[in-house]
């Protein structure tokens, strides 16, 4: 049989996809290495087995062990899977700028979660970093696999992400585009390619708010640089050691917006759901295009999966509410009817007797009816409550025709006025008004309408 022993036989060997929309414009051949296929859906399965194998080998993680670790939710993931199969035990310490999706995917695995704050210095005795040690020395049996400083964490990507790409590429890879966070990906990777051509142009990308970029080009650890930032996945405010600043040939750097607003591009345009750090490298991909030539082929590391981001990046008011899209549209009268937009208009005809419209208003429960003549024009209108009182006085009979009481016909909006246009016409003499639609239909547009449109 054509089967795996467990789960951490899945990993790696993820398909490498041609990107053929969102970089039309670029004269290159641009291909993206889609880690989302990994049991944890991101890259950093690869890593974290690599990571607990070589532990266990050195005899630092041992048999009913802690595993501890700050993580923003990936590294977490890979370890929990691997900890699940191996029998160990995970507490994770994660920054409060994660998506809650990433924190409950760890605990869907038995993993516990520390949420810690994002604005303190790695050093702070809060910080997810000094959480994680802290609790990695007063636990028994604990092991801190620090995915920034740990070098199996380059090792996995050199060992196998790095001839993946050579061998899906058939070596005709000349640029490898990254997400740079804890380095081990572009660097483990980066080193493989360069040893096989050393032609290949590593390029990272950064985030503003991290020091990686600056510290590349002028050998300066800027403190001043370093601010919150909301892209996940990249950028640091430390120098990892897994970061070989040598294996980069150039860093990048990609807005919060820019990398949101790509992310959300990539599953529209492309059809694969990535994540956050996706969009920040494709989004640096496109500024960098003058890099590139017709003769070149692009590699562009997918991390993770969209999933991870329901919350944030694919969440219209989380948008909206950092500026990274526009506000919503002003409602239009053809939004208000989108409740009852297929029902067709029910309107009393002035040949018919009061009897006759009070029981079409009993049987489907409406208080205000448009009235058509014998033309099929609007000439009027009749509430509900006119016709109770008119009754109760006496004023009109049952059997009496409803022109009798017809007030004046209801005022006629275009389909494209505004919720504000529409309700300045509503009014104590107006209770509704008339809409035809672009397919030729009557539609009515009520009170209730237009504050259920003004809620929504």
């Amino acid at each position: 049989m054509k089967v795996f022993q467990n789960i951490l036989e899945t990993i790696g060997n993820t398909p490498l996809v041609k990107l053929n929309n969102i970089v039309k414009d670029l004269p290159c051949e641009v291909y993206a290495k889609v880690e989302t296929t990994n049991p944890g859906n991101s890259i950093k399965d690869r890593m974290a087995l690599q990571m607990i194998l070589d532990a266990e080998k050195s005899g630092a993680l041992k048999p009913g062990g802690v595993i501890i670790e700050g993580t923003s939710g990936n590294t977490g993931m890979g370890l929990a899977i691997a900890a699940v199969i191996k029998g160990y035990r995970c507490i994770f310490t994660t920054t409060d700028k994660q998506s809650k999706e990433k924190v409950d995917a760890l605990k869907a695995f038995g993993a516990e979660v520390i949420v810690c704050p994002t604005d303190v210095e790695p050093g702070d005795p809060r910080s997810y970093y000094s959480v994680s040690s802290r609790l990695a020395a007063e636990i028994p049996n604990a092991w801190k696999p620090n995915q920034y400083d740990n070098l199996s964490n380059s090792k996995a990507h050199y060992e196998q992400t790095g001839p993946e790409i050579w061998d899906q590429t058939e070596g005709r890879i000349t640029h490898l585009v990254v997400g740079v966070g804890t380095g081990g990906t572009i660097c483990g990777t980066g080193r493989f390619l360069k040893e096989k051509d050393p032609k290949i142009q590593i390029l990272g990308i950064d985030t503003y708010g991290s020091v990686f970029k600056k510290y590349k080009e002028t050998g300066i650890f800027d403190k001043n640089e370093i601010y919150p930032y909301i892209t996940e996945g990249i950028g640091e405010d430390f120098l990892p050691a897994n970061v070989d600043f040598s294996v980069i040939d150039y860093f990048e750097k990609v807005t919060d917006k820019d990398a949101a607003v790509m992310t959300r591009r990539i599953p529209r345009e492309e059809g694969i759901f990535a994540g956050n750090s996706a969009g920040s490298a494709l989004a640096g991909l496109l500024q960098m295009k003058n890099r590139f030539k017709e003769s070149d082929v692009v590699v562009v590391i997918f991390h993770d999966h969209g999933t991870r981001y329901l919350g944030k990046m694919f969440n219209e008011d989380w948008m909206r509410d950092r500026g990274f899209i526009e506000p919503s549209p002003k409602k239009l009268a053809m939004d208000l009817i989108s409740p009852h937009a297929n029902l067709p208009l029910l309107f009393a005809t002035s040949d018919q007797r009061c009897s006759d419209v009070f029981s079409l208003m009993q049987k489907y429960k409406i208080s205000q009816l448009p009235v058509k003549d014998e033309h099929g024009n609007f000439v009027g209108s009749v509430e509900d409550n006119i016709l109770y009182a008119s009754l109760l006085k006496g004023d009109v009979n049952l059997s009496d025709s409803i022109v009798k009481i017809m007030r004046s016909s209801y005022p006629i909006v275009s389909h494209s006025d505004t919720i504000e246009f529409v309700s300045s016409l509503i009014n104590d003499k107006n209770p509704a008004v008339l809409m035809m639609d672009m397919g030729g239909n009557w539609h009515i547009i009520t009170k209730q309408d237009v504050i259920q449109g003004f809620i929504n």
